[in-house]
């Protein structure tokens, strides 16, 4: 069944907005009867038909909900510097949406080569990706942030920063992650985290950590953390 993000749905009766609505008639063909789900992205998974098929105003009849649908045992925040290229990027966002991902922070480091955001084309890429694969979580995309700022707020779980310098030390990301945890992982900008930003990042607490031996482009780096997370807690 297709699945629709409806962070404000009204029960029994839902009616789905016009773009959602003109995709589930015209493109999905759905009619009077077929079955769908909803989601509000805060892990209810709700089941229904369609009890109106109209391309300007799609009206769901819920039936059931589920509480909590694929809850993972662990929270993962992705801070990430934006790519140059944005399409990179947003690659990122949706595959890391499909593995698992609580909230993304576009990260602004000193050498990062982009330093604006798409915030409206990121949120929709993130969505597409939740009701593709059938998640009842939808990720937060946080305003973009620099590290200082990022590394003043207080954060409760284990902090790591992944890095290529050699000169300070770093362990496999696979040897430090604890099961059932919170995370947060800074993944830097193509030419690395500066070492002071390194040092600033130590001295906040955060783990340096070590995504094997090749060097990555910076989504591949993020997208190997969020996998790893995701093994480490399968």
């Amino acid at each position: 069944m297709p699945l629709f993000y409806t962070p404000d749905i009204r029960l029994p009766l839902h009616k789905l907005d016009e773009p959602q609505s003109r995709h589930a008639v015209k493109v999905l063909r759905l009619r009077a009867g077929d079955g769908v789900r909803l989601t509000d992205g805060r892990g209810n998974m709700y089941e229904g038909a369609v009890e109106q098929a109209s391309p300007t105003g799609c009206v769901i009849r819920v039936t059931g909900c589920e509480q909590e649908y694929g809850k993972r045992p662990y929270r993962l925040t992705m801070a990430v510097s934006p790519t140059k290229n944005p399409d990179r990027y947003q690659w990122f966002l949706e595959k890391a949406t499909e593995a698992g991902c609580d909230r993304f922070i576009p990260l602004l480091a000193e050498r990062s080569e982009r330093r604006v955001f798409r915030a409206e084309r990121g949120l929709r890429v993130i969505t597409s990706a939740v009701q593709q694969c059938l998640n009842a979580y939808h990720p937060e995309l946080a305003e973009p942030e620099d590290l200082a700022g990022l590394l003043s707020r207080g954060f409760s779980g284990q902090k790591f920063i992944a890095h290529c310098d050699q000169a300070y030390p770093r362990r496999h990301i696979a040897d430090v992650i604890v099961p059932g945890g919170d995370y947060l992982m800074l993944i830097g900008p193509e030419g690395d985290f500066s070492p002071a930003e390194i040092e600033a990042a130590t001295a906040a607490g955060f783990e340096g950590v070590s995504l094997g031996g090749n060097r990555f482009r910076t989504e591949t780096a993020a997208l190997y953390a969020v996998v790893a997370a995701s093994i480490i807690n399968r």
